[in-house]
């Protein structure tokens, strides 16, 4: 049985949702944390020479990234899914607002600068790779954006079911 609220509606589909996308980003940290350099072009700047050259640290931090991202996503299913219910409701609530909080905010202020330098509204003070600077505007942090409003959906349902 599918999480629901006291009026019958599902948000279900924001928990699984929210789950695809934190598990498809952990899938590309996982794969570059592995040696995969496709893709690497898209990020730019220092991530961009870190990876190449496989550097330990960025190496770590991806891997550590990408752990993070799993228990996201197993997060936005504890949600939807009846053994969720198990939890301690009010620590699942917290750390799905707070998850959704961040990133919510943390792919907003993003999207929403990339998009003044893009637009031509701010000049960064030094130089910009416009390539990864559109692929971040246009895939790597709307993708934060939407899942942090895909995970606060399935929190908001969650915290009004029956």
């Amino acid at each position: 049985m599918l999480s629901g609220t006291a009026n019958g509606r599902s948000g279900a589909w924001a928990g699984y949702a929210a789950c695809v996308l934190a598990l498809l980003y952990a899938a590309v940290s996982f794969y570059w944390a592995a040696g995969g350099t496709a893709g690497l072009g898209t990020l730019g700047g220092q991530l961009e020479e870190l990876g190449r050259a496989r550097d330990q640290g960025i190496i770590a931090l991806v891997l550590a990234t990408g752990v993070l991202k799993v228990v996201a996503g197993v997060l936005a299913l504890a949600l939807v899914r009846p053994w969720g219910r198990a939890l301690p409701r009010r620590v699942l609530l917290a750390a799905a607002w707070g998850g959704a909080l961040l990133l919510t905010l943390y792919g907003g202020v993003l999207v929403t600068v990339e998009g003044l330098v893009v637009g031509g509204v701010i000049t960064p003070p030094g130089p910009v790779d416009c390539g990864a600077l559109l692929w971040h505007l246009f895939l790597w942090d709307p993708w934060f954006l939407v899942w942090g409003l895909l995970l606060g959906v399935a929190a908001w349902y969650h915290m009004h079911e029956a």
